[in-house]
């Protein structure tokens, strides 16, 4: 299960009119500084050295925190994930982002989860996630085609001052499919868009960019006609699907994808967002 914080800080009041004007310049596209956060996450990891990181074993005895492989894949993931969402780095303080990213490696949490429009990044004892789709407001700067997954992940490694991600997320299906009424706009077209995903994921792996790959709100479907062309042209197939998941939204994790779990191997990441928890509440929900 992957948790998203969406707050904001309360203290800016106390920061300086310079740190103010720092983080509005830091919200201009324009600028790179929108993304420190990437280093705070290397610098407040960075506190752990080494060395004196904890094995999964002993993470796991220490915290209490529960470690499952992903998928049909080797990489090992905590059973609680950190998501960044687009709160880090542009609505709450470095300061605020480094004391949460800490108490959440604390605790036994390696899986951080972030986006190429999301502010946020040390290694070998952390999993980190990017997701490809929104990268721009250009044609080419969004979706899923082969141009854009490698630009646009090339773009968050470097954001995020990492070599390679754990795992990167086709975040939600490419609608960019011939339009209704078009002689091409066939199940077979349809499959041509997914194959150019599957070859551009397996050529970013290939390049040492990405560990994995996997999809983000695709369906049952589109998940299973990854899965056979990547068996099919002897490509790389998704391990895993982040799928929102809570009282509100339950049939797709429940029903439709629990087949896929035991036919392909596919593991499921759920996701929820604070504010869904906070809206419960108050309404005496949860």
């Amino acid at each position: 299960m992957q948790v998203s914080f969406v707050c904001t800080d309360h203290r800016n009041s106390n920061r300086s009119t310079e740190d103010r004007l720092n983080r509005q310049n830091a919200n201009s596209p324009s600028t790179k500084s929108k993304f420190r956060a990437v280093a705070l996450v290397a610098r407040s990891l960075g506190h752990l050295s080494v060395q004196n990181m904890p094995s999964s074993s002993d993470q796991s005895i220490r915290t209490g925190m529960k470690y499952r492989n992903l998928g049909k894949s080797g990489l090992r993931v905590s059973c609680l994930g950190l998501g960044t969402w687009v709160t880090f780095g542009g609505q709450i303080s470095d300061e605020m982002a480094e004391e949460l990213l800490t108490l959440a490696y604390d605790n036994g949490i390696n899986l951080f989860d972030t986006a190429e429009v999301y502010a946020a990044g040390k290694r070998s004892s952390l999993v980190i996630t990017t997701k490809i789709f929104w990268g721009g407001k250009a044609e080419t700067e969004r979706g899923l085609s082969r141009k854009h997954i490698i630009e646009g992940l090339r773009a968050s490694l470097e954001r995020l001052q990492l070599e390679y991600v754990d795992v990167v997320f086709a975040n939600r299906p490419d609608p960019n499919t011939p339009m209704e009424g078009d002689p091409f706009h066939t199940p077979r077209s349809r499959k041509f868009v997914i194959e150019e995903t599957v070859r551009a994921m397996t050529h970013v792996i290939n390049q040492g960019m990405a560990m994995y790959w996997g999809t983000s709100r695709w369906s049952a479907m589109e998940i299973m006609e990854a899965y056979s062309v990547a068996r099919q042209f002897n490509l790389i197939p998704p391990i895993c699907e982040q799928a929102e998941y809570h009282m509100f939204q339950r049939e797709k994790v429940e029903v439709q994808l629990p087949e896929l779990y035991h036919k392909i191997g596919e593991s499921l990441i759920p996701f929820q967002n604070i504010w869904v928890h906070s809206t419960l509440k108050l309404y005496n929900v949860a």
